[in-house]
């Protein structure tokens, strides 16, 4: 009898978390729908408030003028090239650095005044106006390389990349000295494979990391052809000013207007993150956990 009543809370229990579950993801999953539901949306629909998971009046209009906009295209250019150079940079940072951080203090003697070295850069920062004149300083304004270069090690990556390190089996580490393999062969041939779970996690950390940053790009250039995707954007929704719009965008506006243009963007904007994000999530829960309660 006890048993059976037990199962019956624990059924109890199961339809409960679903319930939450399912009404968490909805709350999640709202506001991008909604602003699906707008991009596809005709202006007067938009503008009226009609649009709620649905699209009224649906029409393509906002996605043709948005992909006809040379500033558009251009910033969405600079986005993947950052991303491809940040991504390739912070990868082969967090690895080297975590490598030697992972071993003990008897293979690296001061393995832990360099751990605290990095740690320290969690704790403090030297602050905006420093950041930009080392930038400015160094060259980097108004380059590619501005968006890349300040951040190229990302220390809670290295941490969590560390602790699955130091998690694998010395006995693999040790065999392999043996039979004559220096520490750049361990590391990429034994090191590096066993620990996809880890990087497949600070993957996705830096891609989504560089593809929604927008404030160095609003910092560090001059230029509007210079901004990164995010940086655009958030110009068009947040600083978008009507008076500065040419003769052929008030034409255009006609048909389509401001509200379900910048929903098209945003939406376009999150879309390679979005298809991205399922091939890396399988790999994400097991990368962070490992990662964190290793070591």
């Amino acid at each position: 009898m006890q048993h059976h009543h037990l199962s019956i809370g624990r059924r109890a229990f199961i339809a409960g978390n679903y319930t939450f579950l399912i009404f968490l993801s909805f709350l999640c999953l709202f506001p991008l729908v909604h602003v699906l539901a707008i991009s596809f949306s005709s202006s007067s629909a938009a503008g009226a408030g009609l649009v709620k998971l649905w699209p009224v009046d649906f029409q393509l209009s906002s996605y043709r003028y948005i992909l006809q906009k040379q500033e558009f295209i251009q910033s969405f250019l600079v986005t993947l090239q950052r991303v491809a150079l940040g991504f390739i940079l912070n990868m082969l940072m967090s690895i080297l650095c975590a490598y030697p951080l992972s071993k003990e203090t008897s293979a690296f003697k001061y393995r832990t005044y360099y751990a605290w070295y990095f740690i320290f850069t969690i704790l403090f920062g030297g602050g905006l106006i420093p950041w930009y004149l080392t930038v400015s300083e160094t060259g980097l304004i108004d380059t590619i390389w501005a968006l890349v270069i300040p951040g190229a090690v990302p220390v809670f990556n290295v941490i969590l990349l560390l602790n699955f390190f130091r998690g694998l089996p010395k006995e693999i580490e040790e065999s392999a000295f043996m039979d004559g393999a220096g520490h750049w062969k361990v590391l990429w041939k034994m090191y590096v494979p066993l620990s996809l779970p880890s990087l497949a996690t600070i993957s996705l950390f830096t891609l989504v990391g560089h593809w929604n940053a927008w404030f160095d790009g609003m910092i560090l250039m001059n230029f509007p052809d210079k901004y990164p995707l995010s940086t655009y954007l958030q110009l068009v929704v947040i600083n978008s000013d009507p008076m500065k719009m040419s003769a052929g965008d008030i034409l255009k506006f006609a048909e389509i207007s401001d509200r379900t243009t910048r929903a098209a963007q945003i939406f376009l904007g999150a879309l390679p993150i979005l298809l991205v994000y399922p091939f890396l999530q399988k790999y994400f829960v097991k990368g962070i956990v490992l990662g964190s309660t290793k070591g």
